[in-house]
């Protein structure tokens, strides 16, 4: 439920199946807060009003009973008619008028109602309404524009990361690189994380500067202290190259997978 102020009057507005519904009961308040009841029951006894919301009802609802409006059309105006909202509901399965009881209660109407109805009260009131209703569907819009472009950029940081996380978890490697024989310690951490040599990199790269290294990210330098550590045991325990090798690319594609989906690596490295 949304208020708008409307010449120093609270009024309520309500969304029902997607339409927008105003509280005439608030309406009629600023005209006699004691008698609002009084006020709509009277608007309602008039012969243009239920001509007016026969109309409206044949226009948008399909169930409405024209049999039950057209004995009420006969007697609107005689002095001995008398009609509130919930009977005019009950008999013709109207839906441009409700009632609701409770702290938030009162009778709302469909905004066209109820600026008929608002016009009623006061001309003055019913344009000042009709300007203040426009300006809560002008923030409603704005606001719907910010969750949209926030959803999008969501979105698009979802597939942007998903993108980076294909191309940082490393491939199972082949045999015959597995199998090479590497001179330097260095590039078997190279290969099993990143799946290329220094050089390799460097010949790819020729325009960068540095190493492959200097162009990892978080996720990747955590995984690469790790490797380090775990090779240096595997040397101790005198595994040969290969199949050193073999066993950090395997964890290398492990860790990676894990550290690119844990939130506190994303903050690290500057994530949302």
């Amino acid at each position: 439920m949304a208020k708008i102020n409307v010449l120093k009057k609270e009024v309520s507005v309500i969304d029902q199946n997607n339409e927008d519904y105003i509280s005439i009961t608030d309406i009629a308040r600023y005209k006699d807060p004691e008698r609002s009841d009084y006020l709509i029951q009277n608007w309602l006894r008039n012969r243009n009003t239920i001509e007016f919301l026969g109309i409206w009802e044949q226009l948008n609802n399909p169930d409405f009973n024209s049999i039950e409006f057209d004995g009420i059309r006969k007697s609107a105006g005689l002095n001995s008619f008398i009609l509130n909202p919930k009977q005019w509901v009950e008999k013709t399965r109207a839906i441009g008028i409700f009632s609701k009881t409770g702290r938030y209660g009162g009778t709302f109407a469909h905004k066209d109602i109820a600026f008929e109805f608002a016009s009623w009260i006061s001309v003055e009131f019913k344009l000042y309404l009709i300007k203040e209703f426009q300006r809560l569907k002008d923030e409603e819009h704005k606001q719907l524009g910010w969750d949209i472009r926030r959803n999008l950029a969501k979105i698009n940081y979802r597939i942007h990361t998903d993108a980076i996380r294909e191309n940082l978890i490393p491939k199972e490697l082949k045999k015959s690189q597995v199998n090479r024989v590497y001179a330097s310690e260095a590039d078997v951490l190279n290969m099993a994380l990143f799946g290329v040599t220094a050089k390799e990199w460097r010949d790819a790269n020729p325009d960068k500067k540095g190493n492959i290294r200097d162009y990892a990210d978080i996720s990747q330098l955590v995984c690469l202290s790790n490797l380090e550590n775990l090779n240096a045991h595997f040397i101790n325990d005198s595994i040969p190259q290969a199949e050193r090798l073999e066993k950090l690319n395997a964890i290398a594609i492990h860790q990676m997978t894990l550290l690119t989906q844990d939130d506190s690596v994303k903050l690290i490295s500057g994530g949302k």
